[in-house]
C-alpha cells in the first residue's frame, strides 16, 4: 500500500476542507501538494492558511463566517438545507468522488468542538478505505490513516508517537520498526494494548482481520 502522507499528488487527489483543528506543517503541505480542493461549510476558513482556493464549496453554511462569503465569492457553491441526511463533509466527499477522486485528504478532520463529527470522519475514512480509496485525515499535528487487512507503511519521524485504535477485534496484527513491535498479535475490541507506541522510522503495519485507525503524532516526541 502506498504511504498516504507522501504519495505523489495528482489530479485524482482531493483535499476536503473540514471544520476541525488545523496547524499548517510541512507534512500537511506535502500531503496536499498539487491536489484539487473542495471546502465543506466552515472548513473554508482553512483555505487562506493553506494558500489554496477550492474549486467547489458545499454545505448548509450554518458554521461559515460571513466574511468568507466575500473573500471567496467567486468559488462555485452548492447549498443544502440544514435538515439533511448527510453531513457537509459527506457531501464534499460525494462531490470529490463524482470528479474522479481516488485519494482523499481530510484537512481539519480531527479535533475541534464536535467530537461526533471527528469520529464520523474516522469511520467514513475507514469505509472509504475498504472500498479501495487512499485516505488521510489530518490536523497537521495529528494524522489518522485507516488500517484494514493487508499492509500499510507510514514514514514517521524516529521517536514520534502513534497509536492504533481498533474499530473491532483485530486478528494477526503486526507492527515493525517501532519500540513495541508485534507479530501476528490478536487485539480484542476495546483493548488499550496498542496505544502510545513510538516509531523508529518507517513503520510497517500488517493485519489479517479487522478494522482500525492508526493515529500518529509526527511532531510529538514526549514518549521518546
Amino acid at each position: 500500500m502506498v504511504d498516504p502522507v507522501n504519495a505523489i499528488a495528482m489530479s485524482d487527489t482531493f483535499t476536503i476542507l473540514l471544520g476541525g483543528e488545523l496547524e499548517v506543517t510541512d507534512r500537511l503541505k506535502t500531503a496536499i501538494d498539487g491536489s484539487r480542493v473542495i471546502a465543506a461549510d466552515g472548513g473554508m476558513r482553512h483555505a487562506a492558511a493553506l494558500g489554496v482556493v477550492p474549486e467547489l464549496w458545499v454545505g448548509d453554511f450554518d458554521s461559515t463566517d460571513p466574511s468568507l462569503f466575500v473573500r471567496y465569492d467567486a468559488v462555485p457553491r452548492l447549498t443544502f438545507p440544514a435538515a439533511k441526511a448527510m453531513t457537509d463533509g459527506e457531501i464534499a466527499v460525494e462531490q470529490a468522488l463524482e470528479r474522479g477522486a481516488r485519494r482523499l485528504v481530510f484537512v481539519g478532520g480531527l479535533g475541534g468542538t464536535r467530537s461526533d463529527h471527528a469520529f464520523q470522519h474516522l469511520v467514513q475514512g475507514a469505509a472509504l478505505s475498504a472500498k479501495g480509496f487512499s485516505v488521510l485525515l489530518t490536523s497537521g499535528s495529528e494524522e489518522a490513516v485507516p488500517l484494514l487487512p493487508g499492509e500499510l507503511f507510514l514514514d514517521l519521524p524516529a521517536g514520534s508517537l502513534f497509536s492504533i485504535l481498533g474499530l473491532d477485534d483485530l486478528k494477526g496484527l503486526t507492527i515493525e520498526n517501532a519500540r513495541y513491535p508485534l507479530a501476528g498479535f490478536d487485539v480484542p475490541f476495546g483493548s488499550a494494548r496498542t496505544l502510545s507506541n513510538i516509531a523508529e522510522g518507517r513503520v510497517r503495519f500488517a493485519l489479517e482481520e479487522g478494522k482500525a485507525i492508526v493515529l500518529a503524532r509526527p511532531y510529538d516526541f514526549t514518549g521518546a
